[in-house]
């Protein structure tokens, strides 16, 4: 083996790794979040729990990921350290698919079916069926499936790379006299704890052992140590995602960890000695690829299997080792950065959030209108507590939608944190307008003023109808409902033609005595703010009509404000008459 072979054996990690990502990614965008979502909502039973942990990570190829998700679920309180346990069981069973899709390798034969399924027979094909997928479709759904298919190509490429690179070290002596020492069972695991916790994915470690198997050096003495041992250093991505977080996420993480380190054990000490007794003769056998698949798929069964039932004690376990802490309710646990992993659970998140905030902003506004004539300090507070926390998800999401943004996103996800992003802004203004229109009825009562009866009345119904178009902008927003959207741009202009006729007769008043600058003020103060948040409403119901632009509604909507079209007059006609002064 020369320095050319070294050359080769690191570019064929480079393309196998490389691989893996890409996979993984076009995976996660095609699930689009559905399978995060499975998994919250799905795992009170412990059964059901493992199916699910399997699952998940046998679609998105990667343990960790799964692993890292829910710590950040028990993060955020919307799993249970309970149920975390189980879908961590059953990642570490669907992390061995891979190593059973790279056994592909070892296929031998000479028919033409057996030779179609080498890799490094059909990935070609699969690699240029994914490119010009990926190059040529318009559909992101199309696009993502080349990429998984192109992933998988490199993936299957670097793997046959490895192996060809790693075949001259059967003939080097020093190499078989090395790898006598990883026989001994200690040095065996912790080198496969040290090699995957370095890369921070045990199907990679899995995948060049199988491509050092090439070799034939490797005996199921030296492998099955290893393997076991790269269980326990896959836990180091999950123990390092756990820094910073609440207890029962750190605990999460150790349940992995303690897992991985009581199965293996557990299965060495009983193999061991059962070998002492019976005198396993395969133990100094070459392994393969497939053979490696299948000690690395019996682990997991076998440890899920006697774990499985102890999942109370592993849940101890962890608590004795990670203790209480004194955690309040976070709303923004929600925003865990592991969420990031997996960016169409992060954009779901943040949409939850964000139509908390919607929810919270239009309970602010509501509060304010309610208390113009009829001052109430408790409310007066409360505003500006909930003024105070839009402010924060204005921050906290706007900076997360930020991170989101940078990652590779679907189109449908990307539509989404554009959505988001525009709408948070106008959510806080209209929480900054509840606060100012407050602060108008704490002015008329801490002077002791009042309006007159007939200002009292016009307040009257341009609140109502403001009220009105609140309620149907947060609607249309948290249903994503294009039909309410539409109903908000003809009731904006009402609102905005109820401010001007008011002002014109309030000058009336003015001019007549029956009002005073005083009062004034504050009246034409509250009419700015209401007119500014129907605005706002305005602006949320556009992009929530953009949003939905998939058949070019949002063209014809746009058209039909131009013009005033059937739909757009009508609506008008309605909400003016509903909304008359002179009633």
């Amino acid at each position: 083996m020369n320095i050319f072979s070294v050359f080769s054996l690191l570019g064929g990690l480079a393309f196998f790794l490389y691989g893996m990502r890409v996979m993984g990614n076009g995976l996660e965008k095609m699930a689009g979040g559905r399978l995060e979502r499975v998994l919250e909502s799905l795992t009170a039973n412990k059964a059901m729990g493992v199916l699910l942990g399997l699952g998940v990570t046998a679609i998105i190829q990667s343990s960790s990921a799964t692993t890292v998700m829910v710590v950040g679920f028990v993060n955020s309180g919307i799993m249970r350290l309970s149920q975390a346990i189980g879908v961590i069981m059953g990642a570490n069973i669907g992390t061995t698919v891979t190593s059973w899709i790279l056994s592909l390798t070892n296929i031998s034969g000479d028919g033409f079916l057996i030779n179609l399924l080498k890799p490094a027979n059909f990935s070609p094909l699969i690699a240029a069926v994914g490119v010009i997928m990926i190059l040529f479709s318009k559909s992101s759904k199309k696009q993502d499936i080349g990429m998984i298919m192109t992933g998988f190509a490199i993936l299957m490429t670097g793997m046959e790379i490895m192996s060809a690179a790693v075949e001259p070290l059967a003939d080097i002596p020093e190499f078989a006299n090395f790898l006598i020492l990883f026989s001994n069972p200690f040095f065996g695991v912790l080198a496969g704890a040290v090699l995957t916790a370095v890369i921070q994915s045990s199907s990679a470690s899995v995948g060049i052992l199988q491509a050092l198997s090439a070799t034939g050096s490797i005996t199921f003495g030296t492998a099955i140590p290893i393997i076991l041992g790269q269980n326990i250093g896959t836990c180091v991505t999950a123990l390092i995602s756990c820094v910073g977080t609440k207890t029962n996420a750190k605990r999460a993480a150790f349940v992995h960890l303690y897992f991985n380190i009581i199965g293996t054990v557990l299965f060495l000490s009983i193999f061991y000695a059962l070998n002492a007794i019976i005198d396993f003769k395969f133990m100094g056998d070459s392994v393969n690829a497939v053979s490696i698949a299948v000690v690395h798929t019996l682990f997991n069964l076998i440890t899920t299997s006697v774990l499985l039932p102890f999942t109370k004690q592993l849940e101890r376990l962890a608590k004795l080792t990670v203790k209480d802490d004194d955690e309040g309710n976070n709303d923004f646990a929600l925003l865990d950065e592991r969420f990031l992993q997996s960016p169409s659970f992060a954009v779901e998140r943040c949409t939850i959030l964000t139509e908390r905030m919607a929810e919270l902003a239009k309970n602010t506004i509501l509060t304010a209108l309610g208390m113009i004539d009829n001052y109430d300090k408790e409310k007066m507070q409360q505003i500006a507590e909930n003024e105070d926390r839009v402010d924060k998800y204005e921050d906290r999401i706007g900076d997360y939608l930020v991170k989101i943004a940078s990652k590779d996103l679907s189109e449908n996800d990307s539509e989404t944190v554009t959505l988001l992003l525009q709408s948070i802004g106008d959510f806080e203004r209209i929480s900054d307008h509840a606060v100012n229109i407050s602060e108008s009825s704490l002015e008329l009562f801490e002077k002791n003023k009042c309006f007159s009866e007939e200002a009292k009345a016009e307040l009257s119904v341009v609140c109502s109808a403001v009220s009105d178009i609140v309620n149907m902008a947060i609607k249309a927003f948290v249903k994503r409902d294009v039909e309410y959207a539409k109903c908000v741009e003809p009731l904006e202009e009402v609102v905005d033609e109820l401010c001007r006729d008011i002002r014109s007769r309030h000058i009336v008043r003015l001019q007549q005595g029956e009002c005073t600058i005083e009062t004034g003020f504050v009246y034409t103060d509250l009419l700015t703010g209401i007119e500014r948040v129907s605005d706002h409403c305005s602006n949320i119901a556009i992009s929530i009509i953009q949003y939905d632009d998939d058949d070019g509604v949002s063209h014809e909507f746009a058209h039909e404000i131009k013009m005033r079209g059937k739909l757009y007059k009508s609506k008008y006609s309605e909400y003016r008459e509903k909304y008359s002064l002179s009633k």
